[in-house]
């Protein structure tokens, strides 16, 4: 490692940019997602009108608008059944994936979660896109699976809970 190091273990070790870029490289993309997913749940939980069942800006009225075009019409009949559970069911959702990958708390499960939620919108909501790169919760599903995949492996909890783990052993 030629200067370029920095000491990050107290023991001597030193480290290249390149492996510190490597080791943080996903952080920009927890940061966006997580971000994101909080500042749509609260979007959400602050209108009153889209947890109701019909009218301008609700739930209701979105999975009307596109029950016909979407990929699996039954996933939007059972959002109909009760749009309000369903509206703060993905608020929720929405709230607790963007916390726990903003936090890199159960970091995986929560890149999971989040990718869910956006296969379930791309395959509902945003389906009739054409082209289809014009839909946004495609682009967010392929955001997801790099986290689903590597976790958060700095400035996380996780992280944290690994490295008291290996200090006790």
């Amino acid at each position: 490692m030629h200067g370029y190091g920095t000491n990050t273990s107290g023991l001597g070790e030193t480290r290249s940019l390149r492996e510190l870029a490597r080791e943080h490289a996903l952080l920009p993309l927890r940061i966006f997602l997580g971000v994101t997913f909080i500042y749509a749940a609260v979007d959400k939980l602050t209108d009153s009108a889209f947890f109701r069942a019909s009218g301008s800006g609700s739930v209701g009225e979105m999975m009307h608008a596109v029950r016909n075009s979407s990929a699996i019409p039954a996933l939007v009949d059972l959002s109909l059944k009760n749009p309000g559970a369903f509206g703060y069911a993905i608020a929720f959702g929405e709230l607790a994936v963007g916390i726990g990958t903003l936090i890199g708390l159960w970091a995986r499960l929560a890149a999971l979660g989040g990718a869910l939620i956006s296969l379930s919108l791309w395959l509902t909501v945003s389906w009739q896109a054409d082209p289809y790169y014009f839909g946004n919760d495609l682009a967010y599903l392929m955001a997801w699976l790099p986290l689903v995949l590597a976790g958060a492996a700095s400035f996380s909890v996780d992280a944290f809970f690994a490295s008291r783990r290996r200090r006790i052993r």
